[in-house]
């Protein structure tokens, strides 16, 4: 019975990880930001029982896609326009920038969301911001039996994702040259301007980014408790030396290796995500940034 136990939990974590897996592939995959969200809602709505997407504008969210809901209410959703002010959890989520549970009533999700979803009287809802340069464009809104650490990856890989329209050119203005000047001193502890980068060299940036978050997000999800047994341990890179391996090498070869003056996004997001802004979380062992 053991045996049959370990077996089944075995072939139930596999497919969960699969599941994930996939999951992420799709909301990386998406090319605009409408199909981003419409991808989010489907792969959210594997892990929990019923699932919406709000994109937000201004005061207001507004529904992109729902599913486990009828067909007829699905059809509608896309007409919903709530006011924050109306939803004080959907606006606690967007100034917080943080994961919120709420009451499923009126004041708490709106008249209109308690109303549309098919909620009970104690149920709770969790609101999981989509946050993208400290900017909340999305919510990701949950109910019922639900996988929050799920969705709560979901959220954070399509912030990850997240398609930036591109940025108009810059009308070129012709300034007479200044007289030359003695190179200031840097002051004492001053930080280093971030480099200037043409526009593909930006693109490839922006990838290494994407990369970082989504490795160490799933790390986070996937190996929960190695993550939780290396921050205890203060030797993170110990617990979780397989996983770090294979994103390194990863980073290397898809990154440093072909961009000249890259950055090793994948150890600040290391030691921002993982070890909470703390280095020595991840251990003496831990060999340091790749450049």
């Amino acid at each position: 019975m053991e045996r049959l136990f370990q077996d089944a939990r075995g072939r139930a974590r596999g497919e969960f990880a699969d599941e994930i897996n996939q999951a992420v592939r799709r909301i990386r995959q998406s090319t605009s930001e409408p199909e981003l969200l419409a991808t989010l809602a489907d792969a959210a709505g594997s892990f929990a029982e019923g699932v919406a997407v709000f994109r937000i504008d201004g005061e207001s969210a507004r529904g992109v896609r729902i599913r486990g809901v009828a067909e007829e209410v699905a059809q509608v959703f896309s007409d919903f326009e709530i006011p924050l002010a109306s939803a004080a959890a959907l606006a606690g989520a967007v100034e917080t920038r943080d994961p919120v549970i709420a009451a499923t009533i009126g004041s708490e999700v709106s008249g209109e969301m308690a109303g549309l979803a098919p909620h009970g009287s104690r149920d709770r809802a969790s609101i999981f911001p989509v946050v993208v340069d400290d900017a909340v464009p999305a919510l990701l809104y949950g109910w019922g039996e639900m996988q929050g650490p799920a969705l709560e990856l979901l959220s954070q890989v399509a912030a990850a994702a997240w398609v930036r329209p591109p940025a108009p050119p810059a009308d070129l203005i012709s300034i007479a040259p200044a007289p030359e000047a003695p190179p200031a001193e840097p002051a004492a502890g001053a930080a280093e301007p971030e480099p200037e980068w043409s526009g593909e060299e930006e693109r490839v940036h922006l990838k290494a980014q994407r990369f970082a978050r989504v490795a160490v997000a799933q790390m986070r999800l996937q190996d929960a408790a190695a993550v939780h047994a290396g921050a205890a341990q203060k030797n993170l890179y110990g617990t979780l030396r397989s996983r770090i391996e294979s994103a390194r090498i990863a980073m290397r070869e898809q990154f440093i290796d072909t961009c000249p003056g890259m950055v090793d996004y994948l150890h600040r997001e290391l030691i921002r995500s993982l070890a909470n802004d703390d280095p020595e979380l991840l251990g003496k062992d831990y060999p340091g940034p790749l450049v």
